[in-house]
């Protein structure tokens, strides 16, 4: 007879497996939690093909990011959920989430994938101090980000990096103390275009 124990952890087992991200098996363990593909880069003046100049639209979106297709889907920002157009690889696997601006250009850019690159070479999954920022360039979340750390890039002012903060239980209106905040992990490269 088999012990209640062993089908709970068959059942955790298929469970974590299927929320897992792509992961790349021919490197090392870190590899699951960051990778050496590189789907799109993110500079101060783009994002792949995505530049201040790209209209709004599926069509030009995925013009300006050839391999990937383009969907709309509903999102969240730091103070809303909105639609916004999604960008996805060959297996269906979500890259970035673009944002409607008011004069029907691209607001912002979020990268969601450890498949990019921002422009300093940080990649999401990253720890914070792995890409060496330090905490006055940071904030903390508020809204549906709230307790999460929202930190400028090295000499990227329109890129932000927002870093989830394991276990953090506040307060929220102060980022954690550095030892928790060093270990906060990368979530999303946001670029905003130059104005």
């Amino acid at each position: 007879m088999r012990s209640p124990l062993t089908g709970f952890f068959c059942l955790l087992a298929l469970t974590v497996g299927a929320c897992s991200p792509t992961v790349d098996y021919n490197g090392p363990l870190q590899s699951a939690r960051t990778s050496t593909v590189t789907l799109v880069q993110i500079t101060n003046d783009s994002v792949g093909g995505i530049t201040a100049d790209t209209v709004y639209g599926q069509k030009s979106i995925a013009a300006a990011l050839p391999g990937l297709t383009t969907e709309g889907i509903q999102t969240a920002e730091e103070n809303r959920t909105e639609w916004a157009i999604a960008a996805f690889n060959s297996d269906g696997f979500q890259v970035l989430q673009v944002f409607k601006g008011k004069n029907g250009k691209v607001r912002a850019v979020h990268g969601v994938t450890h498949h990019l690159q921002g422009p300093n070479g940080e990649r999401i999954g990253m720890a914070f101090h792995e890409i060496g920022l330090g905490r006055m360039n940071c904030r903390i979340g508020k809204g549906l980000w709230r307790g999460m750390a929202i930190c400028h890039a090295k000499n990227a002012r329109n890129v932000d990096l927002v870093f989830a903060i394991p276990q953090y239980q506040g307060p929220f209106d102060q980022l954690p103390p550095d030892i928790e905040l060093q270990d906060s992990i990368l979530q999303r490269i946001i670029w905003t275009p130059n104005s």
